[in-house]
């Protein structure tokens, strides 16, 4: 994924859980419709989805080739 396709950026990959958890809904608390977080973080984030899909968001997953998973993060339209 491209992060310049995204307004915030938060690198997990060297936060205990769940900083990368708590830092990324705060970032979706800041984002307007339209814009995106990314997400990068060292294994995939399953508790995150549940969140994303009750809070109203959209979000594509990539494994990157060092095992790190970017997730890509809008509002879902209604």
């Amino acid at each position: 994924m491209n992060q310049a396709r995204a307004e915030r950026v938060i690198d997990g990959r060297s936060m205990e859980p769940p900083e990368p958890f708590v830092h990324t809904m705060e970032a979706l608390d800041t984002i307007k419709p339209g814009q995106k977080v990314l997400l990068i973080v060292g294994r995939e984030p399953i508790p995150l989805y549940r969140a994303l899909e009750l809070n109203g968001f959209s979000w594509q997953t990539e494994r990157l080739p060092d095992g790190s998973v970017e997730v890509l993060i809008w509002h879902r339209k209604s």
